[in-house]
């Protein structure tokens, strides 16, 4: 008898590959996973441990506290948000109650890979739209639309390219787009981003019928390994998201994290001032080396060797030193590596290593 077979979407997907973080021991530089380097608020670990004693007891079905801090903190309305496990599981729910078989996705080429891996789980097929400068290209992506595409998906700013889209041409792009398809503005970055003329995605969605805003906790909040994320639209798409949302699908030392993390705005503040700080002084460390650093305003950035073979090299070189970055081969981008932003003495341990690698090349 023929064993269960899988559905052709799913046998499509090529499974998410993260970093080999690999042993070596707590002095190892992990800069492969574009992680807080500062760590997390100390009021959001007394909060987590302070949640222990609830440990018996089901979270709360739909996070409405941390749904109500988040309405709180960034002036929103709290029918209109949903909170998932990362972000991530929100852009699941999303392709799931708006994408099938027959149906298209599009992203930008070297966008989130979660993006067509959410969409084949589904049925439906994903749609890479040419970049310019590895920059997303609104002519190109509206290019791509048809009557078959129900989302666009558009990380902004993008991981791993680093660029964004300012508001005048997210306004464009939507515009461009028919009413019955849903652009979703994934902004697991924006609390990073200081460029006047970005807007992580409410000013669209309190605009439009159509649009929907994801966020984290992942990045400066430091929660990583507690997978916090929200999203902000129409009240109908919520209420749509929410009826596939698995119930207490965010934990009680998460939702209790969370809030206290959005409450320690210094903490918050601090670290952004000091990626501000470092972003562009490893930017031009490396640029020294006569290595290419494409210009981020997140809290990485992708550097470019020579050809693949090159960049393999420079991945092991530093990995065998105890520095772990990222290959980013996946995205189509196999002659760089990507490195997240960490501590300052991380960073010039980071610098010098190159400059071995590039000088022995």
């Amino acid at each position: 008898m023929a064993p269960p077979k899988a559905k052709e979407g799913v046998l499509a997907i090529t499974p998410y590959a993260g970093s080999d973080v690999g042993s070596g021991g707590a002095d190892r530089i992990v800069i492969s996973s574009n992680e807080s380097a500062f760590g997390p608020s100390w009021r959001a670990m007394e909060a987590y441990s302070a949640s222990s004693e609830e440990m018996h007891r089901y979270p709360e079905i739909d996070a409405r506290s941390l749904r109500q801090a988040l309405a709180d903190h960034h002036g929103l309305e709290v029918d209109r948000i949903i909170c998932g496990c990362g972000s991530d599981q929100l852009i699941d729910l999303i392709a799931l109650a708006y994408a099938g078989p027959g149906d298209e996705t599009v992203y930008s080429e070297h966008g989130f890979t979660m993006y067509p891996i959410a969409t084949r789980g589904v049925g439906a097929t994903p749609v890479a739209a040419a970049e310019a400068n590895l920059t997303a290209d609104v002519d190109a992506i509206l290019g791509c639309v048809n009557d078959r595409t129900r989302i666009v998906f558009l990380a902004n700013p993008n991981n791993p390219t680093g660029t964004y889209l300012g508001i005048d041409e997210l306004r464009r792009l939507h515009a461009g787009l028919p009413e019955d398809v849903l652009l979703v503005l994934d902004a697991a970055y924006a609390e990073y981003v200081t460029a006047p003329d970005y807007d992580p995605g409410m000013t669209l969605v309190r605009e439009a019928s159509n649009v929907v805003m994801t966020r984290t906790f992942s990045k400066i909040y430091a929660l990583a390994s507690l997978r916090i994320g929200w999203a902000y639209g129409p009240a109908e798409i919520i209420e749509i998201l929410d009826r596939v949302r698995p119930p207490f699908n965010v934990s009680t030392p998460a939702i209790a994290a969370g809030i206290a993390a959005l409450a320690d705005t210094e903490h918050t503040e601090r670290s952004r001032d000091l990626n501000g700080e470092l972003l562009p002084w490893f930017t031009a460390e490396v640029e020294k080396l006569g290595l290419i650093v494409n210009p981020s305003v997140g809290n990485f950035v992708i550097v470019r060797f020579d050809d693949p073979e090159t960049a393999e090299a420079a991945y092991r070189f530093l990995f065998e030193r105890g520095i772990v970055t990222r290959r980013v081969a996946g995205y189509g981008l196999p002659e760089w590596v990507r490195m997240s932003i960490g501590q300052r003495e991380e960073m010039q341990d980071v610098v010098d290593a190159l400059r071995t690698f590039v000088e022995g090349a």
